[in-house]
């Protein structure tokens, strides 16, 4: 990891498009190098889904360029980027990533009851140990999911 690099994980969720959002502005505003992290597991006696370990490398790809043309709409300057698909554990291997990088990037998800006043495993781990500054990024406030919908999975409103 080069000193200096924004690390930011992806999930293929809307949060964590949000967070690559937010950390290629950094970088870009930094003139850092973005890493961009998806976690990919693979345990053949525990997936009930018929996938090979090629599979499962190759959704990690696709999950990362998705995220990558999403946040590029609209965009004319970009960072040095670097695509990161690293299999394990979601929470240890983000750790890995930054160890020496500026910032690591990670979004809080949305859920009900425990989980809204709780952060997430992944990213309470993140900020228990991680070596780097970790900027967490809330979800989205309640009229912004309102805006797009995400609170009932429908269009705008």
């Amino acid at each position: 990891m080069s000193t200096g690099a924004i690390v930011v994980g992806v999930d293929g969720t809307t949060a964590g498009v949000r967070a690559l959002s937010w950390a290629m502005d950094e970088a870009v505003l930094r003139g850092a190098p973005l890493h961009v992290v998806n976690v990919w597991n693979y345990e053949p006696l525990a997936d009930w889904a018929m996938t090979s370990e090629q599979e499962a490398r190759g959704r990690s790809e696709a999950t990362v360029e998705n995220a990558l043309r999403t946040v590029a709409v609209g965009r004319t300057q970009f960072p040095q980027i670097f695509r990161m698909c690293v299999r394990g554990s979601a929470a240890e291997a983000l750790e890995e990533q930054a160890r020496g990088a500026a910032l690591l990037v990670v979004a809080a998800h949305t859920g009900g009851g425990l989980r809204r006043v709780v952060l997430g495993s992944t990213t309470a781990h993140c900020v228990r140990h991680s070596s780097a500054p970790v900027v967490v990024l809330p979800p989205p406030g309640e009229s912004e999911r309102r805006a797009v919908g995400v609170e009932s999975g429908e269009g705008v409103r």
